[in-house]
């Protein structure tokens, strides 16, 4: 994140809104209440270069760590989905914590005691909630961790196939659970063991891997720009 000299002032509309004082590293900036904690950055004058992601809310690269005034409990959300509040503090951290558990799929079956074996600290979940509290999806979060804690690998897949990987659950887990990668882990599992085969993608791997495509991808790598923008521009749409 790089601070340029703040903009204020530019627009009518804006100058006419309510101001709320936000501190970003420690440093005092009135921005509009109506602002994002992402757009409040940069209408004082930053400019985001990481942890930013799509701005819409459905990458979960934009988690965000602050507090408001003198109240000791630090808050988490999205950046692009959390409106600023009066006497916030910010402070960037370079990633955002959790411990990393490392396997390998292939070596792994569709036995939901691997789960447990692999993420063990599922089995203390205290059922308090918070996961699911602050989970920007709404997703059910603590529901999933029981699936998980009972086995169910597809149960959980269906409960999180909406997650946006952005750690909020696991930052609100007195048990220390990264429900998000068990999420990932039980996704991972069901893709490779459980779901059904779609019998068209294997048709089009073998076409693939006879070499049927070959001829049009080379036609496409020899291409000029400006035969690739009309190909573009007049493909097919279904």
């Amino acid at each position: 994140m790089n601070e340029k000299t703040p903009k204020m002032g530019e627009d009518n509309l804006i100058q006419d809104q309510e101001f709320v004082d936000i501190y970003i590293m420690g440093k005092k900036y009135k921005v509009p209440s109506s602002l994002t904690i992402m757009k409040a950055f940069e209408y004082a004058g930053y400019t985001l270069l990481r942890g930013c992601g799509c701005r819409a809310g459905f990458c979960g690269a934009c988690s965000t760590v602050y507090r408001i005034g003198t109240d000791h409990e630090l808050k988490v959300g999205l950046a692009c989905q959390t409106k600023v509040e009066q006497d916030m503090y910010l402070t960037q951290i370079p990633f955002y914590p959790s411990h990393k558990v490392e396997y390998q799929l292939e070596e792994l079956t569709a036995d939901g005691d691997q789960i447990v074996e692999i993420f063990p600290e599922i089995t203390k979940c205290l059922g308090c909630n918070a996961c699911t509290n602050v989970c920007p999806q709404d997703l059910n979060v603590m529901k999933y961790i029981s699936h998980a804690i009972r086995g169910e690998i597809d149960k959980v897949a269906d409960e999180s196939f909406d997650c946006l990987m952005c750690g909020l659950c696991a930052s609100k887990c007195p048990a220390n659970i990264v429900q998000y990668k068990v999420a990932l882990l039980s996704r991972r599992l069901y893709g490779k063991y459980l779901a059904p085969k779609a019998g068209h993608l294997q048709e089009r791997i073998k076409e693939i891997d006879e070499g049927a495509f070959e001829e049009s991808l080379n036609e496409l790598v020899n291409a000029n720009d400006e035969i690739l923008a009309e190909k573009y521009n007049n493909r097919e749409i279904e």
